[in-house]
């Protein structure tokens, strides 16, 4: 199966990292965020995998071009114009780099890789700026079990506040401190669609999350997968630097390779 990976935005709420550099190429731990997706996916045996690129898309493709390179120990022979690659780490990976437009939003992105899907019944979706531990396979598997078009993957963000209720006097009537349960389910990226999808995607002029999610919804055709673990988002400084600390003390829960 594919992977198409969504990483054209203009990251517009990190402008901090974004003005230099598309968002699913900040580092974690000196990788590339988009580089720990893939690996998360590659771990479950999944290593095909479609790029949808946009704003600053150049600097994706530059990074796979000499990737071969970034994993190797090398010797340059500069008269000769010579390179010699001693080290090979690099992941048996077929990656194809799709420019979708600067400003496309994510249901004409994925209309614009249709032709890269081939004939495939089913490909996996997810966005390029969030990691999490997902048993890709327990997904899959759970997609081909309820036979519906669409599978996403949702959880119960830890709160960042406490829930309180109040009566009408004011008294607080109940205080619980980032209390889980409490938390709406949200869509934290992990899908899974049959090719079908590309019918709800009409001229691919609206967000995937807008009109297409709202109609496979309405026909009884979108699933949730409950994902019980870890999940974040990068959309801060504050996200970047938390997702940092747990890789460099070897915490990352995401790091299933």
């Amino acid at each position: 199966m594919k992977t198409v990976i969504l990483a054209g935005g203009m990251g517009t709420r990190f402008s901090e990292e974004t003005q230099v550099r598309p968002k699913p190429m900040i580092e974690i731990g000196n990788k590339p965020i988009l580089w720990h997706i893939m690996n998360t996916y590659s771990a479950y045996g999944q290593n095909e995998f479609i790029i949808c690129c946009g704003y600053k898309g150049h600097m994706i493709k530059n990074y796979f071009a000499h990737y071969y390179m970034y994993q190797s120990d090398v010797t340059f022979l500069v008269r000769e114009k010579l390179r010699m690659e001693h080290k090979n780490a690099a992941e048996q990976w077929k990656i194809t780099l799709a420019d979708t437009g600067l400003r496309t939003l994510t249901a004409g992105r994925i209309l614009q890789i249709r032709k890269y899907i081939g004939d495939e019944d089913m490909f996996f979706l997810t966005y390029g700026d969030g990691v999490a531990d997902v048993d890709v396979n327990a997904l899959l598997a759970f997609h081909k079990n309820h036979g519906k078009i669409a599978t996403i993957s949702t959880t119960q963000p830890e709160g960042r506040f406490g829930a309180i209720k109040i009566k009408e006097s004011g008294l607080v009537e109940s205080f619980k401190e980032k209390a889980r349960r409490d938390q709406s389910w949200v869509n934290i990226g992990y899908m899974v669609f049959n090719r079908q999808i590309f019918d709800y995607l009409g001229d691919g002029s609206e967000m995937l999350e807008a009109s297409p999610f709202e109609r496979l919804a309405a026909d009884g055709e979108m699933m949730a997968y409950r994902h019980g673990g870890f999940w974040s988002p990068m959309d801060t400084i504050r996200d970047k630097a938390y997702l940092e600390d747990l890789w460099e003390r070897g915490e990352a829960p995401w790091k299933v390779w």
